[in-house]
């Protein structure tokens, strides 16, 4: 019989956040027409215990370009998503996850003009 003592150092685990299939598939979308232009080779996707955080890399060792982080405990003060730039600041913040990539969206029509 396999019973677990409170003073043993076993921790269930931790809840995380992480994003939805819908949620991915509008990030994803962005990100391959980023690859197909040339301009993104790399993605990283953290869920951690307070976000998620989808990094987009020009190359696999640098720094983030930029992250697209999804923040529940802002849901209702300053939106769910946020788009953070390479120096770490937020580029543009909101509830909509479409409102929040417009920036992106705007580069990439630029980029192929």
């Amino acid at each position: 019989m396999n019973v677990i003592s409170p003073n043993s150092r076993f921790r269930p685990p931790q809840e995380s956040v992480s994003f939805d299939r819908q949620e991915l598939g509008v990030i994803l979308s962005l990100y391959g027409r980023f690859v197909a232009a040339g301009h993104w080779r790399d993605y990283g996707i953290s869920c951690l215990r307070d976000r998620a955080v989808f990094s987009v890399f020009r190359r696999t060792a640098e720094n983030p370009l930029y992250r697209v982080e999804k923040l529940p405990a802002l849901r209702n003060r300053q939106g769910l998503y946020a788009l953070v730039g390479p120096d770490g600041q937020v580029l543009k913040r909101g509830g909509s996850l479409r409102q929040v990539l417009a920036p992106l969206e705007r580069k990439l029509i630029q980029a192929l003009d």
